[in-house]
């Protein structure tokens, strides 16, 4: 007897683990409800298609309805809601939208997609907004490219600084617009520290953008053409795009009595089974396990639904393959920047007591003899004890994907750092460096785990200063001109050994350079002459892009 097989959802999670259903069974019978008219479809490439990058509509289709139904024999029913789940029934309530009648559906099994939706909080004048928009589909984009073609706004304000709204902080800006980015928060991009997002705040203002932090909406005025910040800023704005985030579809879970999480999530198990054992459930609706701390979480992100997708089928089917928890690689184009994570950052870290180190790198993304090498800030977050890998962020013109992604492989792989300076990796001048920036990071971990140097972080050394520590910048006369931490005292790694006397031998001497080399260089040569010696990590260049960016002719000494 062939088995009935509901599908609540498309897109990434529906449409994959139907298409991996359909390959393992040919005589199931598969129905896929959306509520909306898209089923599958390229969400990331939204933003794109907004600011004219990607010209052509139809290529954000990755599937229509009939393309689908034709080839693997669906049965697809579109702009048809489900309102209701009947547990005990094995039925679910759908509301066909277009001929405005309700039945019934009956299920073997049921697997909830619908994703998530944008969160849109009850600001004052928010309903009266007449150009306010949030970005979630296809409607919301069609409406909001038809917005801008046909009344072309000249300013915009984007609310939220995630992913998707400095991605389209950035298409509206390419548009010619002004834009104005606010963001309650001391940053943006919350899977960065703040020191990696503070080079991106950089760049951003570079390109124009007026950034606004630690600033909240307090309303909008004159049908949405003003915005009012909780710290008295006035902004005049043609157009409002509304990306603070999104919340679980979690309704019909939650009506039917299935277990969610605190943060709506539905809970499920390692097979991606629900409380009840005939429905699963995949996607941006649901808690995962982070990978690395084991703690519930919500990462909403196209690699998991796809992942998910896939094995919720064969799970249904008997092959039983876990789903491991959820990683949290991402990456986003902001400019001409990269910018990267994985796995945890310092902000998790310490919320759930959990002991790290950190290191900070700024290699070339390529050989620096070959054209147009560009540094990459990299940032290693591990164990000190076991070497175990927690996280990674990395900022950067090029070669950034390609960092993070070996890094996050090395963590899937139960890598330690002790393991990255030993990992083969391609190399030609166009293309990387004999010792790859992964290389290195693992070569300056090796360093801390083995005891070889300790070191100190960009925001613990004025401290050190104002209680009277030492600080020896090793770089040389010219770079101490150009940009100086206050309170160093210059003396050039090459004549340390000739300067020992002037050194101070009862106390702690903290050291650094430009990114962090010539300062482990120094760091050893004074703890091989019987000084207690720390290396600021990172070096200036990391001290410094807290505050700004800096010219970067020194970052490859």
């Amino acid at each position: 007897m062939s088995k009935k097989i509901v599908i609540v959802g498309g897109v990434a999670g529906g449409s994959t683990a139907a298409a991996r259903l359909r390959r393992l069974d040919e005589t199931a019978e598969i129905v896929m409800f959306d509520k909306g008219e898209y089923i599958s479809y390229a969400n990331c490439g939204l933003p794109y298609y907004i600011g004219g990058t990607i010209e052509d509509r139809q290529k954000l289709l990755v599937q229509t309805p009939e393309s689908m139904s034709a080839r693997y024999n669906f049965d697809i029913r579109t702009l048809s809601e489900v309102t209701h789940i009947n547990r005990a029934k094995k039925t679910i309530s759908v509301h066909d939208l277009k001929s405005d009648q309700t039945y019934e559906e009956t299920y073997d099994q049921l697997i909830l997609s619908p994703g998530a939706r944008p969160i849109v909080p009850p600001i004052p004048g928010l309903n009266e907004a007449k150009a306010l928009f949030t970005l979630r589909n296809i409607p919301d984009t069609d409406r909001i490219k038809a917005y801008v073609d046909e009344e072309k706004p000249s300013k915009a304000v984007v609310i939220g600084g995630g992913f998707i709204g400095v991605e389209m902080a950035e298409n509206l800006r390419d548009l010619g617009m002004t834009v104005t980015l606010i963001e309650m928060a001391n940053q943006i991009m919350p899977p960065l520290d703040y020191e990696m997002a503070a080079i991106v705040h950089q760049h951003l203002r570079d390109k124009g953008i007026h950034l606004i932090l630690n600033d909240g909406v307090k309303a909008f005025e004159g049908n949405g053409t003003k915005v009012l910040t909780q710290n008295g800023k006035e902004i005049d704005t043609d157009l409002i795009i509304l990306s603070i985030g999104v919340r679980p579809e979690n309704e019909l879970a939650v009506h039917a009595g299935l277990s969610v999480g605190t943060r709506g999530g539905i809970q499920v198990d390692e097979y991606l089974q629900t409380s009840d054992s005939s429905i699963y459930a995949i996607g941006d609706v649901i808690e995962v396990t982070c990978y690395i701390n084991k703690q519930p979480t919500m990462i909403p992100l196209a690699w998991p639904a796809n992942r998910q997708g896939r094995l919720v089928a064969d799970n249904i089917y008997g092959k039983k393959t876990p789903y491991k928890g959820t990683l949290g690689t991402s990456i986003a184009k902001v400019f001409d920047y990269a910018v990267a994570t994985t796995g945890n950052n310092e902000k998790t870290l310490k919320s759930l007591g959990i002991a790290y180190e950190v290191l900070h790198v700024h290699p070339g993304s390529h050989a620096g003899y070959y054209p147009n090498a560009s540094p990459i800030a990299l940032k290693l977050i591990f164990d000190k004890k076991t070497g175990k890998i927690f996280g990674a962020q990395a900022v950067g013109k090029d070669g950034v994907n390609k960092r993070i992604d070996v890094i996050a492989t090395a963590i899937k792989g139960g890598l330690t750092v002790l393991d990255l300076p030993d990992l083969e990796l391609a190399y030609a001048p166009p293309y990387s460096s004999a010792k790859d920036p992964v290389n290195m990071a693992g070569y300056v971990a090796s360093n801390i785990v083995e005891g070889m140097i300790e070191t100190v972080q960009w925001h613990e050394i004025d401290t050190i200063l104002e209680n009277g520590g030492t600080l020896i910048d090793v770089r040389t006369p010219s770079e101490f001109k150009y940009g100086l931490i206050k309170g160093a005292i210059n003396l050039p790694v090459d004549e340390l050994r000739s300067k020992f006397h002037e050194l101070p031998q009862d106390k702690t001497i903290y050291v650094h350079c430009q990114v962090g080399l010539r300062g482990y260089i120094a760091t050893r040569i004074l703890r091989e002459n019987g000084f207690e010696a720390v290396n600021l990590d990172g070096g200036y260049r990391t001290y410094e892009q807290v505050k700004g960016l800096i010219d970067t002719k020194y970052d490859n000494y």
